[in-house]
């Protein structure tokens, strides 16, 4: 795939990138590796000063930073400029909370005959992170702002649809008074990422994207011994039960599945509702579904814009084709966009079996499935029933059901009577094929530091 700006608007090629050479890529790893020696000695005070400048860089350059997002990538522009104000919130929570989160850990030092004993967190190196487009600087971010503030470096390997934001993200940190090797990008096919991985100077690797992306890169790093992070795809459940708020339910799940134009990896995509409330959910999600704004991304009332990229928009209309072919029956949208760009409306299919492609697979668009379950356990068994384990919605105002459900859905995250989201202030990842590691909270920021035994002696000896 060429290093790009492709407009989904149009199909037009806007820029066009060289990627890095072999000696340029070497060099940047080095200036990493010498950026890591620096950074490792700085106090989280003066890290957390600079981590601040960059939130408030993000913040007084929103709009320009917002149009640029969805100039590459097609989201409509107050998602965009949303995703640039989130990525301030983090690199502030950062900033106050990491000397917090990397504080030594006193163990029971009398139990090992110490005089002092405790855990001691401290940072890896230079990090590869291998990003997507969807969420092209927040998914980033979400790396970048606690890698920092442990004292790692990084290097950004990101999706060759989104250069420009790669690199203004890889400018951000050194204009916010990081040093110059802190973290950078580099303008670099798949093919290159084995390079960057096997280098000795490179200490762990972070991927969000697809599962076979992700076992490339936990394939090249196991076989390095390299620590990895993984956030997957996800094809996540939306179960309704009979005592939910049905109008409240199906409007989140209008924005739960369409939110960036329905390329969310955690965006609800298989929607489990019991028999008993099933036509009435289904009939007050289709009105809102139907109801949504498609159109130019830039213009104010857009909801839904074009997808990222053509083949995603033809692997969405092939998904929906095969399930009417089978039987499935579309109560909205269904048919893609004429003319340039790459469109597709806002849909909603029910019926659905399993000798339908959308029964099993992540649909990475603004579609949606619709599934008739006649129990709990059916409901719970259907959400259970897939490879990935990301995000999962649940609606139901039993509390008995509320704590059952906690427990029994398998997924990263269980949101009851609520959208699933990621935020600064909770751990975010997912289970089965859906990845391994956490990203955000304490954990994220503890994901790329080896946590150091430290056994002191008593002083009077020796």
């Amino acid at each position: 795939m060429p290093i790009a700006t492709i407009s989904p608007v149009t199909g037009e090629v806007l820029k066009k990138f060289e990627p890095m050479t072999p000696d340029q890529v070497d060099a940047a790893i080095g200036r990493s590796a010498e950026a890591f020696r620096a950074l490792r000695g700085t106090s989280f005070g003066q890290r957390a000063a600079w981590m601040r400048a960059a939130a408030d860089l993000l913040e007084a350059e929103q709009d320009d930073v917002g149009a640029l997002i969805t100039r590459e990538m097609g989201k409509p522009l107050r998602a965009a400029k949303a995703e640039v104000a989130k990525c301030a919130t983090a690199c502030r929570f950062y900033a106050e909370h990491a000397e917090e989160f990397l504080a030594d850990e006193p163990a029971d030092a009398e139990a090992v005959g110490a005089h002092r004993a405790y855990g001691r967190y401290q940072p890896l190196g230079p990090v590869l992170a291998v990003m997507p487009w969807n969420f092209p600087l927040w998914q980033a971010m979400r790396f970048a702002a606690p890698a920092l503030m442990a004292g790692n470096t990084g290097l950004l390997k990101h999706a060759s649809n989104v250069p420009q934001t790669a690199l203004y993200m890889g400018e951000l940190f050194e204009r916010a008074g990081f040093s110059a090797g802190a973290f950078q990008t580099l303008l670099i096919g798949s093919d290159a990422v084995e390079q960057v991985l096997t280098d000795p100077r490179v200490r762990a690797a972070t991927l969000t994207g697809s599962e076979p992306a992700g076992r490339a890169v936990a394939a090249i790093a196991g076989r390095e011994l390299k620590k990895t992070v993984l956030e997957l795809g996800g094809s996540d459940p939306f179960v309704v039960l009979p005592s939910a708020d049905l109008d409240r339910a199906a409007q989140v799940a209008t924005t739960a599945r369409c939110q960036n134009n329905g390329q969310s990896c955690i965006a609800a995509k298989r929607f489990i509702v019991h028999t008993d409330v099933y036509d009435e959910f289904v009939e007050k999600f289709t009105a809102r579904m139907s109801e949504l704004t498609v159109g130019d991304p830039m213009a104010d009332g857009t909801d839904i814009g074009p997808l990222a990229t053509e083949q995603g928009r033809d692997d969405v209309a092939a998904q929906v084709a095969d399930a009417v072919d089978k039987g499935a029956a579309v109560r909205c949208g269904g048919r893609r966009g004429e003319g340039g760009g790459w469109w597709y409306p806002p849909t909603v299919v029910t019926d659905l079996t399993p000798r339908m492609r959308m029964y099993a697979e992540e649909v990475f668009g603004p579609v949606a499935g619709v599934y008739r379950v006649s129990s709990y356990e059916e409901a719970v068994a259907l959400a259970n029933a897939t490879p990935f384990g990301l995000g999962s919605n649940a609606w139901t105002t039993d509390p008995h059901e509320r704590r059952r459900l906690v427990d029994d859905l398998e997924a990263g995250a269980v949101f009851i009577d609520g959208m699933v989201a990621s935020y600064p202030q909770l751990p975010f990842g997912g289970v089965k094929n859906s990845g391994y590691g956490r990203e955000l909270s304490a954990a994220g920021i503890r994901e790329f530091c080896n946590l150091k035994t430290v056994w002191i002696g008593d002083p009077a000896v020796g």
